[in-house]
């Protein structure tokens, strides 16, 4: 695993990059047709680093679920749903989160939610590609340096970060299937936010779960996408997003070969999907020196990795709500 290498400033590095960076480049011929929307993908990065910024911040405490801080890492999700126009798929943007007793020892006592809306497709409105990112993390714990709060930049501010930046250019040019974009409570304690989402999509047809976590911290430009090997119908698509992605996008860490441990596939809240029978990608990046401690901060995320990484996502999330059809046809046949 590579050494830590300390970054610039996020405002630096935006500078530097100018404020937006695409992913756009000419469709490989050998690769499903991905339409002319899966091209269209722009991420805002000054915006899509401040948000980040804002949820790693040390006033929320670490986002662990149930804590005031998980409280207004959640407002402020809602705050920037609402702000880009995203509509809720259920009666609120607010998904309450039922937590057994015997896990509410490990959380906050307080509201434990996912925090869920919908951009509606423009030919398959009731089929549904289903974009998660869980927003909690552990709170605060053992000092390390003289530092007890777990920001929690890399896992998981990032992906829940990225969410916004991707439903605003979905509903710039909403795709031919619906898009669920839901930010998830209660991963670390158990993936309650996933259970509980799960749950609530029984009975609709959901094609896909394309799952976020840790997908800012590679100084080798490295992004994995897993699931291709449970589903081999999704690796032409995973070749196509590739080729024209300007980050290293690499299948793999689905399967217990060589080394269980690597195995990703119950790691994180895709996990839920799986066991439901519904087909994944999971979107992140190797572990590094500062996961799982108060080092996982903003200053030591790979800023311009990031954008390109959020970039990259976009453009599969189009491409998949753009094959929705293909994509379920696909699921019927095993194929």
């Amino acid at each position: 695993m590579p050494a830590s290498v300390p970054t610039r400033s996020s405002r630096a590095l935006v500078a530097a990059l100018g404020l937006t960076i695409a992913a756009c480049a000419a469709p490989s011929t050998r690769a499903p047709d991905t339409g002319a929307g899966a091209l269209r993908a722009a991420v805002d990065s000054a915006t899509l680093l401040g948000d980040l910024s804002a949820l790693a911040a040390d006033s929320m405490e670490g986002r662990l679920a149930g804590s005031p801080g998980g409280a207004r890492a959640r407002a402020l999700i809602v705050r920037r749903f609402q702000e880009i126009g995203l509509a809720p798929l259920f009666d609120s943007l607010v998904q309450p989160v039922e937590v057994d007793a015997a896990s509410r020892g490990r959380m906050g006592p307080g509201t434990v939610a996912n925090v869920v809306g919908v951009v509606r497709g423009t030919a398959r409105p009731e089929r549904y590609v289903v974009l998660t990112a869980h927003y909690d993390h552990v709170g605060i714990g053992r000092a390390v340096a003289g530092d007890s709060i777990y920001n929690g930049a890399d896992d998981n501010a990032s992906g829940a970060a990225a969410l916004v930046a991707i439903a605003r250019d979905l509903l710039r040019g909403p795709p031919a299937a619906s898009v669920v974009i839901a930010a998830l409570d209660a991963e670390e304690r158990g993936m309650f936010g996933a259970r509980g989402l799960v749950r609530a999509l029984q009975g609709r047809d959901v094609v896909l779960n394309v799952n976020l976590d840790m997908i800012s911290h590679s100084e080798r430009g490295e992004l994995y996408a897993a699931g291709a090997s449970h589903r081999r119908y999704l690796a032409p698509y995973l070749d196509t997003i590739a080729a024209r992605s300007s980050v290293r996008l690499i299948q793999g860490h689905d399967r217990p070969i060589p080394n269980p441990t690597a195995d990703w596939t119950t790691q994180s809240d895709h996990r839920l999907f799986h066991e439901a029978g519904i087909p994944f990608v999971y979107f992140g990046v190797e572990d590094h020196p500062d996961y799982h401690r108060p080092s996982d901060e903003t200053d030591s995320i790979t800023p311009g990795f990031y954008v390109r990484a959020v970039a990259t996502v976009l453009d599969a999330v189009r491409t998949f709500a753009t094959n929705a059809d293909a994509l379920a046809a696909a699921r019927a046949t095993g194929r």
